[in-house]
């Protein structure tokens, strides 16, 4: 059994969660321990997306609240010990947090008023992600690892989310395929193991997450666009006729491309002298149909090429209901398991970088907060 701290800055959401994990690489199970996230979705919804400056901005605002807070909901037994301060200690955390206005204060006055708690390492994320959010997070894991003597272990955002179905007590039977879906990933990945992964394919432009936003910014929705696709499609009637590609369909390989779909519906609405509430409602049916279509093929092939015993779909777009029920729906037919994350944890958050944790840790990966550890905007699965 191991306790793990799990910090998730990878984009604009501020994350910090506490979990158990038990069982090693065989058979993994985990126990929720505490879990707290702090959305910045109102900070960057006048932009229509992230800006990285503010996000930044909004993690070293957040984080030792977070702390806080995700250790007041663990009720962890102390281990009895205080951090030993020292002056080389403290010029330590202040220089690892020099490029991050503020934090190092907050931490250490936060720290100063506890005794350390028990738990055995701090996972991070270390990417893909926004890299100056992503500092953020690193390196307020690597001051806290400094001042508690515990090791860090960097963690793949995207393992992160293919874990995340294993939260709600599933198993995985191997090989296994996980389908990662996202605002800036679009993955087939298949699994031999816990932490061996072969990248089967992935999109060539826009991710599906990605292009939700800018369809629905085309319909004049707010961000995220992802929700209010889905809101509008419910109400759509079927009166307004329009069909949509479903690009790479037949390509013969595992890749993906959506933005010839955005532009698609870019073209369309630019043909419509009036666009009503229920036209834009039957495009977002149809641009949403079009989407679980082609993810759909792809991960149908990929499935009967590696013969695989489960299926994981995961990501913030995991969430959408048209994908779940069709995907379930449909993957029953070949008598292959479907796993979801719980809405919950299907967007941003710290559980699965701590669950990812463990599983790099029973692997035998950690490092101390004195070695190198860089922020990956662009970071393979493997």
């Amino acid at each position: 059994m191991k306790i793990i701290l799990g910090i998730e800055t990878s984009c604009d959401e501020t994350a910090i969660a506490i979990v158990k994990g038990s069982g090693g690489l065989l058979s993994p199970q985990f126990h929720i321990l505490s879990e707290v996230t702090f959305s910045q979705t109102k900070t960057h919804a006048p932009f229509g997306g992230v800006v990285p400056t503010l996000a930044k901005r909004e993690h070293v605002k957040h984080l030792v609240r977070l702390l806080e807070k995700a250790l007041e909901n663990a009720n962890l037994p102390p281990n009895g010990e205080r951090v030993k301060t020292s002056q080389e200690r403290e010029e330590m955390v202040r220089t690892i947090l020099s490029r991050e206005e503020g934090l190092a204060d907050q931490l250490l006055s936060f720290t100063a008023r506890i005794s350390i708690p028990y738990i055995d390492a701090i996972a991070v994320t270390r990417g893909p992600g926004l890299e100056p959010a992503l500092w953020v997070g690193i390196n307020f894991a690597r001051a806290l690892a400094v001042l508690w003597e515990k090791r860090i272990i960097p963690t793949n955002h995207m393992e992160g989310h293919l874990v995340s179905a294993l939260l709600e007590g599933e198993q995985v039977i191997f090989p296994a395929l996980a389908l990662l879906i996202s605002g800036g990933h679009t993955e087939l990945v298949l699994l031999h193991g816990w932490c061996q992964y072969v990248l089967l394919g992935e999109t060539r432009d826009d991710a599906v997450g990605e292009a939700f936003d800018k369809v629905a910014r085309i319909l004049g929705l707010p961000y995220p666009g992802g929700p209010e696709i889905s809101k509008l499609a419910e109400s759509a009637t079927g009166k307004f006729l329009i069909h949509l590609p479903r690009p790479m369909a037949g390509s013969g390989n595992l890749d993906f491309s959506f933005s010839g779909l955005k532009t698609a519906v870019l073209y369309a609405v630019k043909k419509i002298p009036t666009l009503t509430d229920a036209i834009k409602a039957d495009i977002a049916e149809e641009f949403e149909r079009a989407v679980t279509d082609v993810l759909l093929m792809k991960t149908r092939i990929a499935a009967r090429r590696h013969d695989v015993k489960t299926l994981i779909v995961g990501g913030g777009v995991s969430a959408n209901r048209r994908i779940r029920e069709t995907f379930a729906r449909e993957f029953e037919k070949d008598g292959i398991p479907v796993l979801f994350p719980a809405p919950a944890h299907a967007t941003d958050n710290a559980t699965m970088i701590a669950a990812a944790g463990y599983l790099r840790r029973e692997s035998g990966e950690s490092q101390g907060p004195e070695e190198e550890l860089e922020a990956r905007g662009v970071l393979v699965l493997r």
